[in-house]
């Protein structure tokens, strides 16, 4: 592919996006109303052509290619670009964002069809892919700082969506402020880059790693992990993800599966050359992940909201990529993200199907025997329910397993973190058949909403299909055969590996890892289609454990009450010595300019003779005090 005809499909990739929200915003209230939908939808699938042209045209092309649009800032030395950098990594993450982001625009324009905001989402949705786009494609730190911050926007935006509802508000503004604490982090990271490197770009800073200290260069990696944990609802930073429900199904999915939450991955994927050699960033890296995936798996267990648990799901995926990341293997933590995009999104538009089908009920305690009534939703959600279990040969298999090998061929103490995986991967059959049988099988707990339950319309079971293929086929497509693949010949220039493989451990692995997901499946298919053990009375005999998950490990609690009370007593107190000192000081000095400015007013009466006794009377006061000066002489 030449310059030109490059330089034209990046550039194309995400102004289409940005197109479709200039028109929709100014536009779509009064003139375009549901027409918004398709203007989007057609973006969408724009940009994912102009994405797969990129990627047909530069197969075999190793060295990145550098498209500058113009320069932003030149002030001295600081010099940056708006420029892209199209290379293997930014060309999957191209991909990802904009077909699954494509999908699940079309499957919108049917679930949101009856909104009154109908015209408001489709333009906030495209503007979110735009800024997402912005950050896998910029080639520099800055650039991506915008991306960064313009995800973070949109989704205050979309989550809040419904802001007449209190709880939304209050999840949007959850959001918000987390992911100030860890774009905190993230910003003062990219700072001390520049002060070291002198440069923000990607191919100077990699190109100068080796002059920094380790000390510096793991201070700079932790700060960019910080803004990591906040983006991809990391350990401490996870909380606002499953708030995050409040908004409507296709954000859901979108944040989980296209944007926003794979930010932090990325980004860490992006910057290997500097974690590599940080010292003990990377053990950082992996140990936060294991712990995230582990505590989110195990709250998903006991969870009623059919959202919730694809969202304490999706916290424990991320766990699992960050895993990849940390013991060195960044090419499956970047095969588990694509993968994970299909049956992610996959499951929670299917959960927006199931809710739309029952007028918006989401606890999984009023449904029940659903299979019959949405055939569709139920045999797509069975595929995605069994790729995110990593039952073979579905996608999830191929990808979380690599993450677990990798860690058990790491060594040096590293097989702790592949025993917790697979343990953590049994965690998730369980809960993943837990959510599957609880809604589609049994008897129907509410016959109210069985009754009037539908399959949802064409529009949104295409994507539904679409998806699920993706679920069933992506992980042979792409990483057969293991570590060998097609996505680890494609990212392999830019990530060391190593060159043996040892398919005979590989397959001993992958089969006690099959093992732990069918485990887990049997072991809830057990639990709630036979009762045995009875559910009830496993809750009643694990009281504390339960009412421990059941609470999420006490840890909102903890962040609502005192980490959250500690600063509303820091903002009342200051406002109380703005109130009293600040503002007092001033109000009382304004009070009394005010007080001397009504007496002095009163020597202004208008009448000559007063003016003229006053004159009299100062000439007298000045003639006395002279003659007494005189007298003292």
């Amino acid at each position: 592919m030449d310059d030109t005809t490059l330089r034209v499909l990046a550039t194309i990739v995400p102004l289409a996006p940005l197109a479709a929200f200039a028109i929709n915003v100014f536009f779509g209230r009064w003139r375009l109303q549901h027409l918004t939908g398709l203007i989007a939808s057609a973006a969408l699938a724009i940009s994912a052509l102009a994405a797969t042209g990129i990627l047909l045209g530069t197969l075999g092309r190793h060295d990145a290619a550098i498209v500058m649009l113009y320069r932003w800032i030149g002030v001295g030395t600081f010099q940056i670009d708006v420029s892209f950098q199209i290379d293997q990594l930014s060309t999957l993450m191209m991909l990802v964002v904009t077909w699954i982001s494509f999908l699940i625009h079309v499957y919108s324009m049917g679930y949101m069809h009856d909104d009154h905001g109908y015209w408001r989402f489709f333009s906030w949705l495209p503007l979110f892919v735009f800024f997402m786009l912005v950050l896998v494609m910029a080639d520099n730190y800055l650039l991506m700082f915008v991306g960064w911050e313009g995800v973070g926007l949109c989704s205050y935006l979309l989550i809040g969506f419904w802001f007449e509802k209190p709880a939304p508000q209050a999840a949007a503004n959850k959001a918000f402020w987390m992911n100030r604490i860890g774009d905190w982090g993230f910003m003062v990271g990219v700072i001390l880059i520049f002060l070291t490197f002198g440069s923000l770009a990607f191919r100077d800073v990699f190109a100068k790693v080796g002059i920094a200290q380790s000390e510096l260069l793991t201070a700079i990696c932790l700060f960019l992990f910080l803004g990591a944990t906040g983006k991809s609802a990391q350990i401490p930073l996870y909380t606002w993800l499953p708030d995050a429900m409040e908004g409507p199904t296709p954000v859901s999915a979108l944040i989980h599966a296209a944007t926003m939450v794979t930010a932090g991955v990325y980004m860490t994927a992006r910057s290997t050359p500097l974690f590599a050699e940080a010292g003990p960033a990377l053990l950082v890296v992996a140990v936060i992940g294991t712990a995230t995936a582990v505590l989110a798996a195990t709250i998903a267990l006991v969870q009623t909201d059919i959202k919730r648990v694809m969202a304490y799901s999706t916290v424990s995926q991320l766990g699992y990529m960050f895993l990849g990341v940390g013991v060195g293997a960044p090419i499956a933590a970047m095969f588990h993200l694509a993968t994970h995009a299909f049956f992610k999104a996959l499951l929670f538009l299917g959960s927006g199907s199931v809710i739309h089908a029952l007028g918006g009920q989401q606890d999984m305690r009023h449904m029940g025997g659903l299979k019959p009534k949405l055939p569709i939703t139920y045999w797509t959600m069975l595929i995605g329910g069994l790729a995110l279990a990593a039952i073979p040969p579905l996608a999830g298999f191929w990808s979380k397993d690599e993450i677990v090998n990798s860690a058990f061929f790491r060594g040096q103490g590293y097989e702790w973190f592949w025993a917790i995986g697979v343990t953590t991967g049994a965690l998730t059959a369980f809960y993943t058949m837990r959510m599957l049988w609880l809604t589609f099988h049994g008897a129907p707990r509410d016959r109210h909403l069985y009754e009037h339950a539908h399959e949802s319309p064409r529009v949104m079971t295409t994507p539904l299909i679409a998806l699920a293929v993706g679920a069933a086929l992506a992980g042979l497509v792409l990483g057969w055969p293991p570590d060998a693949g097609w996505v680890h010949q494609y990212l392999g220039p830019l990530f060391e590996r190593a060159e043996a493989i040892d398919y005979s451990r590989i397959a001993v692995l992958a089969t006690i890892s099959a093992v732990a997901g069918v485990l887990g499946l049997g072991l809830a298919w057990l639990t709630y289609a036979r009762r045995r053990p009875d559910p009830e009375r496993v809750a009643r005999t694990f009281a504390p454990l339960y009412t421990l998950l059941v609470n999420k490990w006490y840890l909102d609690a903890f962040y609502d009450h005192n980490v959250a009370g500690a600063f509303r007593w820091l903002f009342g107190a200051s406002w109380a010595f703005d109130l009293a000192f600040i503002d007092g000081f001033v109000n009382k000095l304004a009070a009394g300019f005010q007080i001397g400015g009504r007496n002095l007013r009163r020597l202004q009466t208008g009448i000559v003779g007063n003016y003229a006794l006053t004159i009299v009377l100062g000439l007298l006061f000045v003639g006395a005090a002279y003659a007494y000066l005189r007298l003292r002489q």
